[in-house]
């Protein structure tokens, strides 16, 4: 049997007979991501094309859905893991709100809105998530400069 990361979906009704958006969902961590789940490609190949580069308003310098940009690789990573928001729970992929959203939980959360991830590029944010979330490696030349 393929090992599974569970978390219970929260869900109450609202006064209006709506529920609210799960706060954890199930995610399955043997999946075939798309690329090694390291933050650099994260950001290089779904994040900065897909939910906040030049061509992607929500999260661009401009847009900043949600408050956040993910102008630069530093600036993303720093942005995600914002203390107390949930964004992204280190070694938590189940209940991060980045991994709920993206994995289509309905039109009006899923994140990006429109066409969604494909099942290689959420694998690959599941397995980063569930890694512990680490940053983006700094290399320094001789001499201690970046």
């Amino acid at each position: 049997m393929v090992p599974r990361l569970l978390c219970s979906l929260v869900v109450s009704a609202a006064a209006c007979g709506d529920e609210p958006p799960p706060t954890c969902t199930t995610v399955e961590l043997a999946c075939a991501p798309l690329y090694p789940p390291t933050f650099s490609n994260v950001y290089a190949t779904t994040l900065a094309g897909k939910c906040g580069g030049d061509r992607v308003a929500c999260h661009s310098d401009r847009g900043r859905a949600g408050g956040m940009s993910f102008g630069t690789e530093a600036l993303a990573h720093a942005e995600l893991l914002a203390p107390g928001l949930g964004r992204v729970v280190p070694g938590d992929a189940a209940c991060s709100e980045m991994i709920v959203r993206t994995q289509g939980v309905g039109a009006d959360y899923q994140m990006p809105p429109g066409e969604a991830l494909t099942a290689e590029e959420r694998c690959a944010l599941v397995q980063w998530v569930a890694a512990g979330a680490p940053g983006p490696v700094v290399t320094t030349r001789p001499g201690g400069a970046p």
